[in-house]
């Protein structure tokens, strides 16, 4: 068994998995960003190091993270999922390091984690698939793809990661531009490869996954989770076991899905997925992709098992077997009631499901209890969720022995248990959507949501009012812009400047793309509220508002905005800059030591220096800007 494990992760996963390793008697190592330090993870961790960097591309650096590892004497990293989770490069560094990686193979991962392979994969077994490409594709591919579907539609994704990012549906050929692009942004900031595949759309499905386990000879499954409730793409509802699979299709999934992993002799926790159409007697199921990590929402196969995954997933990389862990592949557990995970985020949801991410401090923070309710969370009162990161802010976690009609029930009321203040949350959505009818019944397919998202925000604006303690809920309490003009168009929300879309003297109509900015590791439109011409430019690319007071630019936006000077012939190497713009401060080239350790002259400049970087968590790397008031 391994005595120490570094966690390459953030948020609710990496407590969950730092609380695993302690009741496994394994030491544990924390990391964290610059704007994570005070995250519960942190803090029960046994150890945490600073990664000395801010936003998730701190979590992405594979070479820092092997040198803490080694730094500080670990024998294993767990990636959680996301960021480096599904990366056979970072896996591979690991084993050269001497490190196990807490996941599948590398070669496991290279196969999985490119979803065009894993559909060849399936191919070659005989698994069904929709047409799609066999790998990634350029714009001009996936123009052409889509011409030959006679109008179904195609869905574009990422080939690596998943959590709904770089996917989008599209169904015409004007769309698919702006698609493309979107979805190669996506997957580039959040998982660092930005290739991306195509396949046709398949309207009106349901949305199952099933769990599997391996130890490179014996693979077992534990059951499905129903998937469907989606907004986006996104994953908001998850259920296990899925109350309206037929039986026969069941154990044709898990068939399939089994067949899969022995193929490659999997090894360890690993999610295959498919869509499923019931009523189709030509094509009741397709292989979607498959996630070789933990998923987001173990928790409820957790809970119809009796199986700690997390547990599971480190022992089986310690070299343990099924059968020693307690799992016969013979005769795998049965499912004892029905467990339903609610994603709530720190979001607000328009009628078009474009989520606008929430900003603020927790003011409260309240959570429900009671037999049968769990929580998974990072979020405490008094924290101030980072704006750079997925808006997840906990896992309302429900399980009744009684079935799927007793979990929802009891969902109902942890529910309206759960208060949160001071950050805008879905929590009043999630509410109006358990009240939903078609809830009951799971008269519902993966479009379904987005079909009645409308009256679910009109239902939850009723419950938000009607609540004994609105606080903050369904308001964005982000400080106005002061020295925005009149008739300025303002991000809504802390955001970084990706492309501008128009230019001045243009003459938009209404709902034209303005601009497209990135947040929570997604890209969203800006859009013109109203027809009319573009008198200013404001900003250029690369700049992020911060929504306090500051604003932090790229060395590119720096340069066009600001005169640059050169002291004492330092030289310039700065991936991010940040300018407090509204003191008048002047960006000056020198490296961080010059204003620590020269005259008094400069001194002044460190504690200014020091406020900026509190409230903007300044990333360095290498050489820096140093601020100098004029």
């Amino acid at each position: 068994m391994f005595k120490k494990v570094l966690i390459a992760n953030r948020g609710e996963i990496a407590l969950r998995v730092v609380r695993a390793l302690h009741e496994l008697g394994i030491a544990s190592v924390a990391v964290y960003a610059d704007d994570d330090a005070q995250a519960p993870h942190v803090q029960a961790a046994d150890a945490a190091v600073a990664l000395g960097a801010t936003g998730p591309s701190a979590y992405l650096d594979a070479t820092r993270l092997l040198a803490i590892a080694r730094e500080q004497g670990a024998d294993a990293i767990h990636p959680g999922y996301g960021f480096l989770s599904e990366r056979a490069d970072f896996a591979r560094a690991c084993a050269a390091a001497g490190v196990r990686f807490i996941g599948p193979t590398p070669e496991q991962l290279e196969r999985f984690g490119d979803k065009a392979q894993a559909r060849a994969l399936a191919l070659r077994l005989g698994v069904p698939l929709l047409p799609g490409s066999a790998g990634a594709v350029t714009l001009d591919e996936a123009q052409a793809f889509l011409a030959t579907q006679d109008g179904a539609g195609v869905m574009l994704k990422a080939v690596s990661g998943g959590g709904g990012r770089g996917m989008r549906a599209v169904r015409t050929a004007d769309e698919l531009a702006a698609a493309y692009e979107r979805c190669r942004g996506e997957a580039r900031a959040a998982f660092g490869v930005d290739g991306v595949y195509v396949e046709r759309l398949m309207a009106g499905a349901r949305h199952i996954e099933l769990q599997v386990l391996g130890d490179g000879q014996d693979v077992l499954a534990l059951g499905e989770r129903e998937c469907t409730l989606q907004r986006r793409f996104q994953k908001l509802v998850e259920i296990a076991p899925s109350p309206s699979l037929p039986q026969a299709l069941r154990e044709q999934l898990i068939a399939a899905a089994l067949q899969m992993a022995r193929a490659v002799r999997y090894e360890g926790l690993g999610t295959f997925e498919f869509l499923v159409d019931a009523a189709s007697a030509d094509l009741p199921f397709v292989f979607m992709e498959a996630n070789p990590r933990l998923q987001v929402e173990h928790t409820i196969t957790e809970e119809v098992f009796g199986v700690d995954l997390v547990q599971a997933q480190i022992r089986l990389a310690a070299g343990e077997r099924l059968r020693a862990i307690g799992l016969d592949p013979a005769a795998p557990p049965r499912p004892q009631g029905c467990a339903i995970q609610w994603r709530i985020n720190a979001e607000t949801l328009d009628a078009q499901g474009h989520a606008t991410p929430g900003s603020g401090q927790l003011s409260r923070f309240d959570l429900p209890a009671g037999p049968g309710v769990r929580v998974d969370t990072h979020g405490f009162a008094g924290a101030a969720p980072s704006p750079h990161y997925d808006t997840l802010l906990a896992k309302l976690i429900v399980h009744a022995r009684g079935g799927f009609d007793a979990a929802l029930r009891r969902s109902q009321r942890a529910l309206a248990e759960f208060h949160i203040e001071g950050v805008p949350t879905n929590l009043p959505l999630l509410r109006a959507l358990a009240a939903r009818s078609e809830m009951t019944s799971q008269g519902v397919h993966t479009r379904w949501l987005e079909a009645v998202l409308p009256e679910l925000l009109d239902a939850s604006k009723h419950i938000a009012v009607s609540a004994q303690s609105t606080g903050a809920a369904g308001q964005n309490h982000s400080k106005p812009v002061a020295d925005a003009p009149a008739h300025a168009i303002v991000a809504p929300m802390p955001a970084r400047l990706v492309q501008l879309s128009v230019a001045e003297g243009d003459e938009v109509p209404a709902g034209a793309e303005l601009a497209v900015l990135e947040a929570m590791k997604m890209e969203h439109v800006l859009a013109a509220p109203h027809a009319g011409r573009v008198a200013r430019l404001l900003a250029v690319p690369g700049i992020q508002d911060t929504q306090c007071g500051f604003k932090m630019f790229t060395k590119e936006a720096a340069q066009t905005l600001f005169p640059l000077q050169r002291i004492d012939g330092w030289g310039f190497d700065v991936e991010v800059l940040y300018i407090a713009r509204r003191r008048g401060m002047r960006l000056v080239e020198a490296p961080i030591n010059w204003y620590y350790q020269r005259d008094s002259r400069v001194r002044p400049f460190h504690d200014t220096v020091n406020m900026v970087r509190e409230l903007l968590k300044i990333r360095r790397n290498g050489n820096h800007g140093c601020y100098d008031l004029p």
